[in-house]
């Protein structure tokens, strides 16, 4: 495992090392069911990845969690506490958790996050569980790399009418209201059910709202068995195949996003030489911009 942790920070601080690690990674994995497990703050995500890790557990099958956090604006650092919580429960032959920080990046997901969970599905763990924080921008763009999107509600905190304004009911593949134990998740996972009826996914599954109390472990094994269920679903309507493609123009993306921003830091003096002559308009910046393009080699595209 120490050996996984140092691999997995060259992946986070190392953008020439990660290539390479990832060039070593790629042909051992492709087996795991990643589960892209996303919903707003304070709807239990972490509860319920601490119950489903100890119902996985039981059934002596190992999880994978990538922890992906916004990040610090003071040091960088990612704030959940899901590695202390899991491994004080299950030590070391828990399930491998590795938190990161999204590091300011607009997807809200490090580009190191891909190759992290790859590498957690070449080290044969069957199940990895990649967990975002919040329902915006941050949380739609970390899905793409899932083959089963977990969307967690609470009731009572509106998480329903933000989930739907930020597009992620459309997204989900099963929906767990949490904290089943308040009196008003019953009526609110109703609600989300009718709201959902006759509006499958595109690949003809019926996307199940179920209930759950995380801190009880209560809806644990049902919700094992609809994820389950759901890769069975993928791999027999074939979905499973263009999810894998989803998730590798992701990953290409999120690579090619990195080595772009690399760029543009690089040509950071230049363009502080070319901003007078725009901020005096005897340059625009489109023209500014073509010459930067040039200068990096990269052809430009505006004509």
């Amino acid at each position: 495992m120490r050996t996984a942790g140092r691999l997995m920070s060259l992946m986070e601080d190392d953008a020439a090392r990660a290539a390479e690690v990832a060039r070593a990674v790629q042909p051992h994995a492709g087996q795991a069911h990643v589960i892209g497990v996303t919903g707003p703050a304070g709807a239990g995500k972490s509860t319920l990845l601490n119950a489903l890790a100890g119902r996985l557990h039981q059934q002596h099958r190992r999880l994978g969690i990538v922890a992906v956090d916004p990040s610090s604006p003071f040091n960088g650092g990612a704030l959940l506490g899901d590695r202390i919580r899991l491994q004080e429960r299950f030590g070391a032959d828990g399930p491998f958790i590795r938190s990161m920080s999204s590091r300011g990046h607009n997807q809200g997901l490090a580009r190191a996050a891909f190759g992290v969970v790859e590498l957690m599905d070449a080290m044969g763990y069957p199940m990895v569980a990649l967990e975002t924080v919040g329902a915006g921008q941050n949380a739609i763009d970390a899905l793409r790399i899932a083959d089963t999107v977990l969307l967690v509600l609470a009731p009572g905190l509106g998480d329903a009418v933000q989930a739907m304004k930020a597009g992620l009911l459309e997204l989900a593949d099963v929906v767990v209201m949490n904290k089943a134990d308040r009196a008003e998740a019953e009526e609110a996972a109703r609600d989300l059910r009718a709201s959902l009826a006759g509006h499958p996914t595109p690949e003809g599954w019926a996307v199940p709202v179920l209930t759950a109390s995380a801190a009880r472990e209560q809806g644990i094994d049902q919700l094992l068995t609809t994820l389950d269920a759901h890769r069975t679903h993928l791999a027999a309507s074939g979905a499973g195949d263009l999810r894998r493609r989803r998730a590798a123009v992701a990953a290409i993306e999120a690579v090619l996003a990195d080595r772009l921003a690399d760029t543009v830091r690089r040509l950071r003096p230049a363009v502080e030489d070319l901003a007078p002559r725009v901020a005096e308009r005897t340059l625009d910046p489109f023209a500014a911009a073509e010459a930067l393009l040039r200068q990096a080699g990269i052809r430009d595209n505006w004509a």
